[in-house]
C-alpha cells in the first residue's frame, strides 16, 4: 500500500503516521504544495493523509496553492480513496464537502479530553479508543458537520472533534500523531498563538502531557490505522 501525505509547513510533519507506515512496510511520500510540489496522480497512491498547519482554509489569497489542494482532496473523495484529515486537514475536508469552517469560541491548545459519541462506539474502526481520552489540540477554528457525515467525538471547547463521511473519509480536529518532538516544534513556531484562555496550556503542561499520554494515543492511532487498512484491502 502507498500513502501520500500532504504537509502544509516544514515543522508540522506526519509524525506517528509515517512511523506506522514504515513499521507496516508501506511506501509513503509527502507532497508540499507550499513548496510548489504537485500531488502524484491518484493511481500512484491508495491513501491521502492531509496534515495540519497554522493557516485557515479561507486563506487562499495568501496561500493560493490551497485552491489546488482543495481540488485534489475533492477528487480523492469522489474517487473513493481513503482520505484522513488532521486539524487543518479535517477542516479542508469539511470545506470541500460544503461545510462552514469558522472561528471557534475558544482556542484549544494542549492536552484536553474528548468524548467519543455513541455513533462512534458502534464502528469497529474506533474500538481501541476509550469513551473519554486526553488528546493533543492546537486549533482556533472549527467546522460544521458536513451533510451526510457522522459526528464521532466532541470536547468541552469544541462540538465537532471528529467525523466520518461515507466509508473512506475521516477527519480528526485533534492530533494523534504528535510525539514530544512534534510538540516542541509546534510550540517553537506557533508560540504567538498561546494566548491565555481556559483551554490553552503552558509549555510545561504540554510537555508533561506528552510524557503521560503519547504512548496511549499512538497505540490507539496504530489500531485505528490497522483496522482501516484491513477494511480497505478486503
Amino acid at each position: 500500500m502507498r500513502i501520500q501525505f500532504v504537509q502544509h509547513v516544514p515543522f508540522e510533519n506526519p509524525g506517528a503516521f509515517v512511523r506506522w507506515a514504515e513499521e507496516r512496510g508501506h511506501a509513503s511520500g509527502i507532497t508540499r504544495f507550499f513548496a510548489g510540489e504537485r500531488l502524484p496522480p491518484p493511481e500512484a497512491w491508495d491513501w491521502l493523509v492531509v496534515m495540519g498547519g497554522p493557516m485557515s482554509v479561507h486563506d487562499e489569497k495568501d496561500f493560493p496553492w490551497l485552491v489546488g489542494e482543495k481540488r485534489a482532496i475533492e477528487q480523492a473523495i469522489r474517487a473513493g480513496k481513503t482520505v484522513i484529515g488532521v486539524c487543518l486537514g479535517a477542516q479542508l475536508i469539511a470545506d470541500v464537502l460544503g461545510a462552514h469552517v469558522y472561528l471557534n469560541d475558544w482556542r484549544e491548545i494542549g492536552w484536553f479530553p474528548i468524548r467519543w459519541t455513541p455513533e462512534s462506539r458502534a464502528l469497529p474502526l474506533f474500538r481501541a479508543f476509550p469513551d473519554e481520552m486526553a488528546v493533543y489540540h492546537w486549533h482556533g477554528e472549527t467546522f460544521e458537520l458536513p451533510d451526510g457525515a457522522t459526528r464521532l467525538a466532541s470536547s468541552a471547547a469544541c462540538l465537532n472533534q471528529a467525523f466520518m463521511y461515507g466509508d473512506t473519509v475521516v477527519g480528526f480536529q485533534f492530533h494523534l500523531e504528535m510525539q514530544e518532538e512534534n510538540i516542541r516544534l509546534i510550540m517553537e513556531h506557533c508560540a504567538h498563538e498561546m494566548t491565555p484562555g481556559p483551554f490553552v496550556q503552558t509549555k510545561e503542561q504540554m510537555l508533561d502531557g506528552a510524557r503521560r499520554y503519547v504512548g496511549e494515543i499512538v497505540a490507539a492511532l496504530y489500531d485505528f490505522l490497522d483496522r482501516f487498512e484491513r477494511r480497505s484491502t478486503q
